[in-house]
């Protein structure tokens, strides 16, 4: 691998918000494309099947650190190829490289953003018939046969999922209650900590109140605003590094990601002293996505990787290299017995049906949002 940045990776980077993202990327006014559209090449080669074989080396853009380094070093020994790696450290900076012209062979957008690419031209079509391995995805977990962002799947297929909720020190606190109420507990004031993500933060204040995932509406979002400023001075911080907080006792609770949760076990000295809840109120639910973008040089190569990613003894490894999840039917025993002490990092078919994903919204919503987020920050 020759990697072009080494940023931090998924699991400890402090990911960013996206306020002013429609004015950055070019999206149109439902904030669900790029208005640039696709390069009349590009969107000639959309409508051609992709030939799975190598057409040259793999050019990889995705998070960091978020394959098993052997996997890549099997499939470069098998097909002959070179894995040129690059690295994003947020959605937006991914997307902008996109919107820049850069040309990557396979990148890994969440849901979300997988609709705005592909509204937006940026991305190949894929026959999952092409693919040896597809199978045990779209038939073991039927919710992506025809997800909400990608119209029967035809541009991506699933990579990870995930979902929010509590991580907390049980030594120091004992249990919690089960609810986002958990948070504003007193016992851990001046020890919490919330992601540093306007979504998650924003969506957790929605749920904790009865409201939609995504609420938009000015009323809803001054309610939100209002209880999470009372939140405001019990927090130690907003911070994506969840699991480095609990380890090195700068928290004693956190909202964090399932996917991180799990990977901590694998650095805890005794796991036992850590929890893990899902709020009751609701859980947001994620999945990232294997894509090719419209402008790919070795797409064949990409829709090799694709299916070689998918192979079950790479998807062991790499679920317990990362600790996320692969939506892979065969794969959920690797997954339980990796977080048997955090059995609610599981992300079942119920959770996905629960339909708790961030979307997009309009222009105005996201700028109504954006300034909700600014306000929560501001204490």
């Amino acid at each position: 691998m020759s990697p072009e940045a080494r940023p931090l990776s998924r699991r400890t980077l402090l990911r960013a918000g996206v306020a002013g993202t429609t004015a950055t990327l070019g999206l149109t006014a439902a904030g669900c494309g790029f208005a640039s559209g696709p390069d009349p090449a590009d969107a000639a080669a959309d409508d051609r099947p992709i030939d799975v074989k190598v057409d040259g080396d793999l050019v990889y853009f995705n998070w960091a650190d978020f394959v098993d380094p052997a996997v890549f070093e099997g499939f470069s020994k098998k097909y002959g190829v070179k894995v040129v790696q690059s690295n994003f450290d947020s959605m937006e900076g991914m997307a902008a490289k996109l919107n820049a012209g850069n040309r990557y062979d396979i990148i890994f957008p969440t849901a979300k953003w997988a609709q705005r690419l592909a509204a937006g031209g940026k991305l190949r079509a894929i026959d999952h018939t092409r693919l040896g391995n597809a199978e045990a995805v779209f038939a073991g977990y039927t919710y992506f046969a025809d997800p909400w962002y990608d119209k029967g799947s035809a541009h991506t297929v699933p990579f990870t999922m995930y979902k929010t909720g509590i991580g907390w020190r049980k030594d120091r606190l004992g249990d919690l209650t089960g609810s986002w109420d958990d948070l504003w507990s007193a016992a851990a004031k001046g020890k919490v900590f919330v992601l540093d993500d306007r979504d998650e933060v924003l969506g957790m204040g929605a749920l904790k109140h009865g409201f939609d995932l995504g609420t938009e509406d000015p009323d809803d979002l001054r309610t939100i605003t209002e209880s999470l400023r009372t939140l405001r001075p019990r927090l130690r911080g907003f911070s994506s590094d969840s699991y480095n907080n609990l380890l090195n006792g700068n928290a004693d609770m956190t909202q964090a990601w399932s996917g991180d949760m799990a990977a901590m076990l694998a650095q805890a000295k005794d796991p036992s002293v850590f929890g893990f809840e899902v709020a009751r109120e609701g859980a947001p639910v994620n999945s990232d996505c294997y894509a090719i973008p419209a402008n790919a040089r070795h797409p064949g190569t990409a829709m090799l990787f694709i299916d070689w990613m998918l192979r079950p003894e790479n998807v062991k490894k790499n679920i317990e290299y990362i600790g996320y999840p692969m939506p892979v039917r065969g794969s959920e025993d690797t997954y339980t017995a990796l977080v048997e002490p955090f059995p609610q990092c599981q992300v079942t078919a119920d959770d996905l049906k629960r339909d708790l994903f961030f979307r997009n919204g309009t222009a105005e919503g996201e700028r109504a949002r954006d300034a909700a987020w600014t306000d929560v920050k501001a204490g």
